[in-house]
């Protein structure tokens, strides 16, 4: 793959890392957000108040740059308030045209809280822009640079217009709170968060030269595992439209442009599960597609592979990194104790026949390290 592409890959890598740097168990949804921008599809995540769904999203704009728009929906939300208002000097004329400066049509990045409480005419409009990238209202037609836009939600729609309306995201992610291990490692993160600003460390060109890259992947290598991959699914009685299966192919091939390569593999499959659209599904997508997914692997989304495969192979970069941040770092108390508990994750995951290249020497430095220390 060219270089430029592979820097803009690093470049997105920091924008990650600063993004998702003090919110914990929430780096993969700034990941799978970086995933569906290159892919420009969109995302919709799902989860109970409180779980940093705004944070990381606003959090992973500021990193990437441009436009950004942001609005908490309720049930008396009017179109104005997302699209703009009508422009009264216009409309003496007979002219039926919407300034949309600062709106959503205008943005690159949008974040929409609370979505499903939208009216029926703010959705029919975001149908627009969300699959066309085209705004119309009245005598305004106009083209939106829209690269992502997240949806939140509490919970998952049971009416069946809203349903569909949640099917126009092709990307589902499910968040819970914070498990009780990890509370310590959350108010410490928490409170750095509040006190750190986030700085631009990409900006749309960088999306746009990947996404550029997303047509010229060569898919044919995989095509065979991913029809299988559907066989499979339905057999579990999880059913996706004709739609997202072909378009999880935009997903599969963003994943191999993020790896620096120009065809898609077995280790590029992951993005299939979170097209799923329920949480239930995407758990019994994992167990069914356990075998295909196996190779699962990625230098640069560690946490979304990780969630979604939820095995071994996808866990070698984050413990590879892991592991070079420590030995890179100052020896002490803490060394030892985060030294000595990434050991025991190593060893929990892998044994000795099965040490993967990447982790046998890392592995012995540590060791080393903590003898050492």
């Amino acid at each position: 793959m060219h270089t430029p592409v592979k820097q803009a890959a690093a470049t997105l890598r920091d924008a990650i890392r600063e993004a998702a740097d003090g919110l914990i168990n929430r780096d993969h949804l700034a990941e799978l957000m970086i995933l569906g921008a290159v892919a420009q599809e969109h995302l919709l995540v799902i989860g109970p108040p409180g779980t940093a769904k705004s944070a990381v999203v606003r959090r992973v704009a500021q990193s990437l740059g441009g436009r950004y728009f942001e609005y908490l929906l309720g049930r008396f939300t009017e179109p104005s308030e997302l699209f703009g208002a009508v422009n009264l000097g216009k409309l003496r004329d007979g002219l039926v045209e919407t300034d949309v400066a600062g709106m959503l049509p205008e943005a690159d990045i949008a974040f929409l809280d609370e979505v499903f409480l939208g009216s029926t005419a703010i959705l029919n409009t975001l149908l627009g822009i969300l699959n066309e990238r085209q705004f119309r209202r009245g005598h305004t037609h106009i083209a939106c640079p829209l690269r992502l836009c997240v949806a939140a939600s509490n919970a998952l729609p049971d009416d069946d217009s809203l349903a569909a309306f949640a099917d126009r995201f092709l990307l589902h992610v499910f968040v819970e709170a914070v498990p009780d291990a990890r509370l310590e490692d959350l108010l410490a993160g928490g409170w750095a968060v509040g006190q750190r600003a986030i700085t631009p460390r990409a900006d749309m060109a960088t999306l746009d030269a990947l996404h550029r890259a997303v047509p010229l992947v060569d898919m044919q290598p995989v095509r065979a595992d991913l029809a299988q991959a559907v066989r499979k699914l339905r057999g579990a009685q999880i059913i996706l439209s004709d739609r997202r299966i072909v378009k999880a192919q935009q997903l599969i091939a963003a994943a191999a442009v993020l790896a620096g390569r120009s065809v898609a593999t077995r280790a590029d499959l992951w993005p299939l599960v979170y097209v799923v659209t329920s949480a239930a599904g995407q758990q019994s997508a994992r167990e069914t597609l356990r075998e295909l997914l196996a190779e699962a692997r990625h230098p640069l989304l560690h946490a979304v592979v990780e969630t979604a495969v939820q095995q071994p192979l996808a866990r070698i970069a984050r413990l590879a990194e892991s592991a070079d941040q420590l030995l890179g770092g100052a020896r002490g108390d803490a060394f030892r104790g985060a030294a000595e508990a990434l050991l025991r994750e190593i060893d929990a995951n892998f044994g000795k026949d099965n040490l993967p290249p990447e982790l046998s020497a890392r592995r012995a430095q540590l060791v080393v390290a903590v003898q050492g220390a």
